[in-house]
């Protein structure tokens, strides 16, 4: 059992440092400082978990991870246990442990009155080790079912897909539309914050337990979404969510107005090596990020290790308070201003900004924006408050205001599967389609989330098709994914 007095010992919250600004901006590697890994105060951190007779950790984490379980295994220096046990629930603990928001931190019951604990660094430790130890091999299945999955998308639900169904016995062919795999973790995520070789070493341990991967394949073009359905037993779509929420005001068809998501994709590239044509680039320009999420800190960073001269976030809405509101109780995941590793490095935000017009100059291109105050309406709607506009200089804006959804065009005119009336596709709590053979995954079929949601809905859709193949299936599916993909 864990230490019945770790969290009165040490009640200090002990994270991983960053490597000084300075430092870090002139390169893409990991914003961590690898010299700060020490495993005493791992252990130590790891003591602060107290075994709670109800862990509300596994409430918050939509995989259900077993956390205490492999916090004492950490406390107790058991790593090759710790990690048998973060695998049984978790595919890729690399990439939650690296961009996953740990919802289960805030769900953590010394949350209550004290620093919850690192549950996120002890994860990423225990499959940093794990790696490092060699205790990650190929997990190859002992018998072959003779049934065939097409899997389209090899984000993080397709490839948690994937893996759990080749384990299962299953002749498993993932199809990528990028050159290379890894979906918006290869290149909608910047390499500072989770560097490629995370993905290309999990690529290679899948292909050696039989998954078979094409690449430069997009389906709806190369081969129909019906011929792909009359080639496999089933089909997985986990194509994501990449269609973006658009800024339609004045000036939008001026130049050197771009979405985020193309901007990530080609850093991502020259990051890589690849010669990129009419690469964007923000050297030397004053940038303007619309939009306070994820993306947008992407693109902060991203700009600003490119050389911009300046870069200004604008968000429509209020700066959400620095503590937990009263509104928002633990164990729910509170909505508070957060600093990411991008924000530290420089850059202004800017809130309650409502951007009213984009202004161009004679040549067509973006010079500045003009923004107004956020006003709340009585109906809890937002608008620009007249008379309060102002302008901003800008050479490159960039929109990262999420998304709408996935790209279902060729997937229903093609394959016949259902789309709501907001643009999703359709699916039971067994993530099947209208379509007998056809499921889907993922943020194709939740919508934009977090990859922790992904590789849970992966996991759990490999179960649901395993039963649909054979009848029954042994595979485990988190409760949480399954609850969800009903709801919606």
């Amino acid at each position: 059992m864990a230490d019945p007095r770790g969290f009165l010992k040490h009640r200090e919250r002990e994270t991983p440092s960053y490597r000084p600004v300075p430092v870090r901006l002139l390169d893409w590697k990991d914003v961590r400082d690898e010299l700060t890994r020490d495993e005493a105060t791992l252990r130590r951190q790891a003591s602060r978990c107290m075994d709670c007779g109800i862990p509300f950790c596994h409430q918050g984490c939509p995989l259900g991870n077993l956390i205490p379980e492999w916090n004492d295994l950490t406390r107790e220096g058991q790593w090759s246990d710790a990690i048998d046990r973060l695998h049984t629930t978790n595919n890729f603990p690399e990439f939650t442990g690296r961009i996953c928001p740990a919802p289960c931190e805030t769900s953590c019951v010394l949350g209550i009155n004290q620093p919850a604990v690192t549950i996120k660094s002890i994860e990423l430790e225990i499959i940093d080790q794990a790696f490092e130890r060699g205790d990650v091999v190929p997990q190859i299945p002992q018998r072959q079912t003779g049934r065939t999955v097409a899997v389209v998308g090899s984000g993080p639900a397709g490839l948690a897909a994937a893996q759990q169904l080749t384990r299962a016995g299953h002749t498993v062919r993932v199809y990528e539309r990028d050159d290379r795999l890894g979906g918006l973790l290869r290149y909608g995520v910047p390499d500072f914050k989770l560097e490629k070789i995370h993905i290309d070493r999990r690529i290679v341990q899948m292909e050696a337990e039989g998954t078979r991967f094409h690449t430069g394949f997009e389906v709806g073009k190369d081969l129909t979404w019906d011929q792909l359905r009359a080639r496999y037993d089933a089909v997985l779509v986990a194509t994501g969510a990449p269609l973006p929420r658009d800024l339609p005001i004045p000036g939008r068809d001026l130049d050197g107005i771009h979405y985020a998501m193309p901007y990530l994709h080609q850093g991502n590239q020259a990051a890589a090596g690849d010669e990129v044509a009419d690469q964007i680039d923000a050297a030397g320009k004053h940038v303007i990020v619309i939009g306070g999420g994820d993306t947008g800190s992407d693109c902060i960073g991203t700009a600003l290790r490119q050389g911009a001269a300046s870069v200004t976030t604008l968000a429509i809405g209020k700066q959400p308070p620095v503590s937990r509101p009263d509104s928002q109780p633990w164990p729910t995941d509170p909505r508070v201003f957060e600093v990411s590793s991008s924000h530290e490095e420089g850059g202004t935000r800017d809130y309650l900004a409502s951007t009213v017009e984009f202004v161009g100059d004679d040549s067509g291109h973006v010079r500045s924006l003009k923004v107004a105050t956020t006003q709340y309406n009585a109906d809890g709607s937002r608008t620009p408050t007249a008379g309060t506009e102002r302008e901003i200089p800008a050479d490159l804006v960039l929109i990262a205001m999420g998304f709408t959804g996935p790209d279902t065009t060729d997937l229903s005119h093609q394959g016949g599967v259902a789309v709501t009336d907001r643009g999703q596709i359709q699916r039971g709590g067994d993530y099947a389609t209208n379509v007998d053979g056809v499921f889907v995954a993922g943020d194709a079929g939740r919508g934009a989330s977090l990859v922790v949601w992904a590789i849970a809905e992966g996991r759990a859709a490999a179960a649901a098709i395993d039963q649909y193949l054979l009848g029954q299936t042994e595979l485990p599916a988190p409760v949480s994914a399954h609850t969800q993909a009903i709801r919606a």
